[in-house]
């Protein structure tokens, strides 16, 4: 959510900073809003002075015996109650229009956030490793001889409908592994406190991190009420919702390794091939909780994180800055995390890593109180993936494939594997 405050001061500044997104101006409506509900505000304090004044002079009137001046004081008190009840309740209503208006507006980008309109206009802003010279046509990840028999698309599309996968044997396990390798890295190696958290949540821990009330469609909601997370970002998020901790308590630095669940509503056609794109998969999610003056530096971190695990695994990938037209709502700045797919021959994503600044501590009411004394700020948060499971199994089968079928695997899985370094040509662990 926004600060109407900032707006009040810089309307032609809020205005510009979401034209950069596409928007239309819109301070001229939230202004009038925040001017009726002030209003209201006003005339009800106002109205509350009077009938408090009206109600001192009733027992005067009282006492002196005057019974017309006390029939008509306490006729003007009931007046007045019943007029400032009446402003309270429009003075909500402004604020509930605002506030809804507010929460459906995208987060301002940050200035290095490069202009445009999809992602043919993000900013590559470097590369890591170069993709293998292979000595025959690279197979995409379901046509490899290794794994045709242990990814079984049609016994899922049984039980569950499209987009949806049933892994066994040795590519489950290697799926497994790929997950306690990304953990075990960001605890050991990067500081990141392990959490479990549930999948299920209410629906204001939707509005927190901002997939309500816009984007309600991408996720999944039960008869009773919960929500499906799309993301661990909105658990471990959430963690500080309506908290005001001290600022010794920051950084907070999460990782959770969770099922997630997204409708996909608007990518009908797109990735209906394969694994790269489903309705139920698993991700390791980074959650990071600072101080204003650090998100920026942790945004950097949590790249860093992100990238480590693709090093590790001898994955070529590239990074770039998302443009404005290509960011997500919630976001002030993200890197994309590219990871080279030798049988689609091009880089797909693998991990998104945002700033949200206080975008979402508004919405969740999240503060710390400074060290130094003074008011209670609100909180900077940031997320991101490290690494979706799902699309690192697909890059380490394909850019491990051999020409017989078999697939050789990254050294660091190894110890996850029993000691095995590769899968047969017939799906076994050898």
């Amino acid at each position: 959510m926004h600060d109407i405050r900032a707006i009040r001061e810089n309307p032609a500044a809020f205005d510009a900073a979401l034209s950069r997104r596409g928007l239309d101006p819109v301070s001229p409506e939230i202004l009038a809003l925040d001017e009726a509900r002030r209003a209201k505000i006003t005339a009800a304090e106002e109205a509350q002075a009077e009938a408090n004044r009206a109600a001192k002079e009733i027992g005067r009137a009282k006492a002196s015996g005057d019974e017309e001046a006390f029939e008509r004081l306490r006729t003007e008190v009931a007046s007045k109650k019943a007029e400032i009840a009446r402003l309270q309740d429009e003075a909500k209503e402004e604020d509930r229009k605002l506030t809804d208006l507010l929460m459906g507006l995208p987060n301002l980008p940050q200035d290095s956030v490069p202009d445009g309109e999809d992602e043919d206009d993000n900013l590559e802003i470097r590369r890591w490793g170069s993709p293998r010279n292979f000595a025959f046509d690279p197979k995409e990840h379901y046509e490899i001889a290794a794994v045709q028999d242990r990814m079984d698309f049609e016994t899922a599309a049984k039980l569950s409908g499209s987009r949806f996968v049933l892994l066994s044997g040795a590519v489950a396990r290697l799926h497994r592994a790929l997950a306690q390798f990304m953990l075990d890295t960001h605890v050991e190696e990067h500081g990141l406190t392990e959490t479990i958290t549930p999948v299920l949540v209410r629906e204001e821990m939707m509005y927190g991190t901002g997939q309500l009330p816009k984007f309600g469609e991408d996720s999944y909601k039960t008869t009773n009420g919960w929500w499906l997370i799309p993301t661990a970002e909105v658990t471990l998020t959430n963690i500080v919702n309506g908290l005001t901790v001290e600022e010794g308590y920051l950084p907070r630095r999460y990782v959770a390794h969770t099922q997630c669940f997204r409708s996909e509503a608007g990518s009908a056609g797109r990735d209906t091939s394969g694994m790269l794109r489903q309705h139920q998969f698993e991700k390791v999610e980074m959650v990071s909780v600072t101080r204003p003056e650090d998100s920026d530096a942790e945004h950097e971190r949590m790249t860093g994180c992100a990238e480590a695990i693709l090093q590790k695994l001898d994955l070529p990938y590239r990074t770039v800055v998302l443009c404005t037209g290509d960011m997500g709502a919630g976001a002030r700045k993200t890197h994309d995390i590219e990871v080279w797919l030798p049988g689609q021959n091009t880089y797909r994503e693998i991990s998104s890593v945002s700033t949200t600044g206080d975008y979402q501590a508004r919405r969740m009411n999240a503060r710390y109180k400074p060290a130094s004394g003074g008011k209670p700020q609100f909180l900077h948060t940031l997320n991101g993936s490290g690494l979706a499971v799902g699309r690192a199994l697909i890059a380490v089968l394909e850019n491990g494939q051999e020409e017989d079928g078999s697939v050789t695997l990254p050294e660091v899985l190894h110890p996850y594997l029993g000691g095995r370094t590769r899968l047969t040509a017939d799906g076994q662990l050898a």
